[in-house]
């Protein structure tokens, strides 16, 4: 049984795919007068954030809550961190407090697999963002939303379909775990970028590469444009914002070369005017908001899965069907 969900390279397509069934299940709840289930009564779960967070820190939140569980936010802001107290002791520490479970981000890469593969607690890790590695909630509510308008039809992955990736490669997380979790479901993926902003051995991902946005948009069926991360920068990776904004910024002109029932993503947080502007975020095409709201569903059932009594793909698992959520009413 999987305990964990530190990087999206470690689900399968099985796993992949409960997640998002689970979460579609879940999903339901978001209409309802009464939106929560007791399924995490009277388990303790810990939000440790070591990096400054609004979206996914208070998307987990939502979602533990409604699921009843116990929450408690970790900030190293004015916490023992702050004083150099170390990921150990402070993992001990919550293991001490009873944490069944531990939602952390951290500015290095690799502090949640460490926590997982540590003793130093006994309950599940989920990685909320490492570094420059990986975020692999985000790629699943990314998948998931690409699936709701891909496949009305309700088909199980995303098979053939095309995702284009655009802009700060080297820096983006949520671009490894996309590139991972989209070719475990079936997806072809494209990273379009200057060469100052692709990582090394990039050529080893499976993924193809282009320095040409006007190439690839007629067969794109999702756009995802990435934010550069300025902060995590310490040299220029391109001349100037407004020449990276001319050759890989998303603005109206090419969103009309896209195909009809392209989308257009974003993680978030969006520079409008860099590589987004204000007309293509506010654009119905692009699913920006949705994918906030759908962020509370994919966190509801990782959280569902891995403290519910219901297992990966190591095990049989059985997603809330629509009587349970009934029940809770």
């Amino acid at each position: 049984m999987k305990r964990h969900l530190v990087s999206a390279a470690d689900l399968s397509r099985d796993d992949a795919l409960l997640i998002l069934d689970t979460a579609e299940e879940l999903a339901q709840l978001s209409g309802r007068a009464v939106k929560k289930l007791p399924t995490l009564r009277g388990r303790t779960v810990v939000n440790l954030f070591f990096e400054d967070s609004t979206r996914t820190k208070t998307s987990f939140e939502v979602a533990e809550k409604r699921l009843s569980a116990d929450v408690i936010n970790f900030s190293a802001k004015g916490s023992s961190v702050s004083k150099g107290e170390s990921l150990k002791d402070t993992a001990l520490t919550l293991q001490a407090m009873g944490a069944d479970a531990v939602v952390i981000r951290h500015h290095a890469s690799g502090a949640p697999a460490r926590l997982a593969q540590s003793d130093w607690l006994h309950g599940s890790v989920i990685n909320a963002g490492d570094g420059t590695h990986e975020h692999p909630t985000q790629a699943l509510l990314d998948a998931f939303t690409m699936r709701r308008h891909l496949n009305p039809g309700g088909g199980n992955d995303l098979a053939g379909r095309r995702v284009t990736i655009v802009g700060d490669v080297l820096h983006s997380r949520v671009a490894r775990s996309n590139v991972h979790l989209l070719t475990t479901l079936g997806a072809q993926v494209t990273f379009v970028a200057p060469p100052t902003l692709l990582p090394i051995g990039i050529e080893n991902w499976p993924c193809e590469i282009s320095y040409d946005l006007e190439s690839v948009l007629p067969k794109t069926d999702a756009l995802m444009m990435l934010r550069v991360q300025r902060e995590r920068m310490n040299a220029a990776f391109f001349p100037t914002e407004r020449e990276y904004s001319r050759r890989y910024g998303m603005n109206a002109t090419r969103m009309a070369q896209l195909p009809e029932h392209a989308i257009v993503m974003h993680p978030g947080p969006m520079v409008r005017g860099m590589e987004i502007t204000a007309e293509v975020a506010d654009s119905p095409r692009c699913t920006v908001v949705e994918q906030v709201a759908n962020g509370v569903s994919v966190r509801m059932a990782v959280l569902y899965l891995l403290l519910g009594g219901a297992v990966f793909a190591d095990g049989p698992a059985d997603a809330p069907r629509t009587d349970s959520v009934e029940t809770a009413q």
